[in-house]
């Protein structure tokens, strides 16, 4: 679980995003990244009783800074309003698909995980392997526990090909999943279940079932 005050220094940085604000109140900002420090530790010890590629990996390799980069930006907010992780072989730098768990309060937090925008390459990939395998992908995303914790794939706006990628018939049966440009799912989190007893045990409960998605992409990243 999470500490109730680690959810206000976030509502609290969102109302004062400036350095001058987070020096002067740079003992709740500490309080608060141990806070997410010790759930990342409890979510890695977990996983990493049935996933040896993550063995290796502390909580350092996968959290993200609070700073934001602001050089491309217009939006000049030195500070992320989030605390986010992202779990996979590799560390956060990792081109794999892999968890990520992201803590925002007002109902912005939520779990889940996959791969996001991938370059050309790696997309084609993921591509060939959906065509190929199509029977398999799909059996994974009906399985009942991935229909009742994720529901789908997500398709926000600008994450799919309006139409058929090169080397694509229309009539493919996988057309909607070869148009996708990320391959993601995602729970939310509400507030309330942020700070239940039994969050870990929520955490793991959803990461384990995109595990049979993750190793389907991860598999067809591996192919030369």
């Amino acid at each position: 679980m999470l500490q109730p005050t680690t959810l206000r220094f976030l509502k609290n940085l969102a109302r004062n995003n400036h350095k001058e604000w987070l020096d002067a109140n740079r003992a709740a900002y500490e309080s608060a990244k141990a806070d997410f420090v010790s759930l990342i530790e409890q979510v890695l010890s977990q996983l990493m009783q049935k996933e040896t590629a993550l063995a290796t990996l502390t909580p350092k390799d996968c959290i993200f800074r609070i700073n934001r980069d602001v050089r491309f930006s217009k939006d000049k907010s030195p500070y992320k309003t989030n605390m986010g992780a992202s779990i996979k072989a590799g560390g956060k730098k990792s081109l794999l698909a892999g968890y990520y768990i992201h803590i925002e309060p007002g109902g912005k937090s939520f779990v889940g995980g996959g791969l996001y925008m991938p370059d050309p390459a790696a997309l084609q990939k993921v591509r060939q392997e959906i065509d190929y395998n199509w029977d398999e992908f799909s059996r994974l995303l009906r399985t009942p526990t991935f229909k009742k914790t994720y529901g789908e794939l997500e398709k926000w706006e600008g994450m799919a090909l309006s139409r058929e990628p090169k080397g694509y018939e229309k009539d493919n049966p996988a057309m909607e999943f070869l148009k996708l440009k990320s391959f993601v799912a995602t729970l939310p989190l509400t507030d309330k279940q942020l700070t239940e007893a039994d969050l870990t045990r929520q955490l793991i409960q959803a990461l384990r079932t995109l595990q049979p998605l993750l190793q389907f992409i991860n598999r067809s990243l591996e192919h030369d």
